[in-house]
Parts: structure tokens; sequence; C-alpha cells
């Protein structure tokens, strides 16, 4: 797994355990529940891990790996879910990226971003 960047948070099937960056306690009670909802949901769904990082530029990236020789781990499910959960929860992860370049990248909020 390759976490080049500043992980969020993750979840492992494995250890049924669930991770959230104690950088990002300040974020909002319920999208802090969401993220957690989410990440467990799609474990004990797929199997495997799933790691929420922020990339150098403040994207947010998907890293979803499996232990070798998962016989039980979904691959294709994985991708699908994946695209499933950046659709639906495209507001929640762009705002995240916006906080994250924000707070962590010290960017400034142009006019654009306020639109948006």
């Amino acid at each position: 797994m390759d976490c080049g960047g500043t992980v969020l948070c993750g979840s492992s099937a494995y250890t049924k355990k669930y991770y959230l960056n104690e950088d990002f306690q300040g974020l909002p009670q319920g999208i802090k529940d969401e993220l957690k909802i989410m990440c467990v949901l799609y474990t004990e769904d797929i199997g495997g891990t799933l790691t929420l990082v922020f990339d150098e530029e403040g994207c947010l990236q998907f890293q979803a790996a499996c232990d070798e020789g998962d016989l039980l781990y979904d691959d294709i499910g994985s991708v699908l879910k994946i695209k499933q959960l950046q659709r639906m929860k495209e507001d929640l992860f762009g705002s995240l990226e916006m906080y994250y370049k924000i707070f962590f990248l010290g960017e400034e909020l142009s006019e654009e971003d306020l639109e948006d």
C-alpha cells in the first residue's frame, strides 16, 4: 500500500479497526462519523483495507489493498464501490479537499472556490 501523502482515515477488515488521523480531530463530529461508517462498511462488504489519503496537491485518494492470498477479497467490487462512493459523496470529498488545502497546505480561497 502506497501512503505517499497525509492519511485522513482508514479501516481494516483484518483487525476490525478504524483509524482517524489525530490531525483531523477538528472536523465536525458528523463528518467524522460519516467517514467512519463509510470506511467500516466498505471493509465489511469488500474486505481488505481502505485508506483515504491526501496527495501532495491536496486531492483525496482511495487506497484499497488486501493481504496476499486473501481469496475473500472482492477486487472488482472494490473498484465499483469506490466509484460509487466518489459519486455519492462528491460534495463531502470536495469539502474535505478544500479543508485540507486551506488548513494544511495554506492555500488561499479564490472567488471560484467560494462559488462552488
